[in-house]
């Protein structure tokens, strides 16, 4: 649970501290603001993706479900700056499929974290697997990183890419072919 006073408290440190004064009109209600603001974007660590995925529906066949171009915020636990981007599902069913609303739901939660690609890409494939049991999953997630675009060494554009690929997915080339065809349409 976020602790707004807390919040409150060391966004007015850290506007001392950068030279500001936080009694001028334009600060004077940031630290407030800021408070209200990371309940927001940090509300999936009070989450769990089992909510999202815990709704299935019986199928009769098992064809590959792909959800693409899922948009997630999320922010870099190394340097609390912004990373963006989609991320790309697929999953071949064992019976049962979730909602693909749900599968959005899931990015979100792991994403409203203070979180690095590589492991929320992760997250969301183990989420899956452990939830839908279906026979695998892969995603993959491409993202623009403030901590790179912004500062150090300052490269806007460029994207980090991450897969994570489980059970058939992670044992069939062709089908790992076959989704990267899918998303690319």
């Amino acid at each position: 649970m976020v602790d707004q006073k807390k919040i409150e408290q060391a966004v007015r440190l850290l506007l001392e501290g950068i030279g500001e004064d936080i009694n001028r009109e334009g600060l004077a209600d940031t630290p407030n603001r800021v408070a209200r603001m990371y309940e927001e974007i940090y509300k999936g660590m009070e989450e769990d993706a089992s909510v999202h995925l815990s709704k299935t529906f019986a199928v009769d066949s098992n064809e590959i479900v792909v959800e693409k171009d899922i948009t997630f915020y999320s922010t870099c636990e190394h340097h609390l700056m912004p990373f963006y981007g989609k991320a790309h599902i697929a999953y071949l069913p064992d019976g049962r499929v979730v909602g693909l609303s749900k599968l959005a739901r899931t990015v979100e939660v792991y994403a409203r974290r203070l979180q690095i690609q590589e492991q929320m890409t992760t997250q969301v494939a183990e989420a899956i697997m452990d939830h839908l049991k279906p026979q695998g999953v892969m995603v993959m997630v491409e993202a623009e990183h403030m901590c790179m675009t912004m500062r150090g060494v300052a490269k806007p554009g460029s994207r980090t890419v991450t897969m994570a690929a489980r059970g058939c997915f992670q044992e069939n080339p062709q089908l790992q072919q076959y989704f990267f065809e899918m998303i690319r349409r």
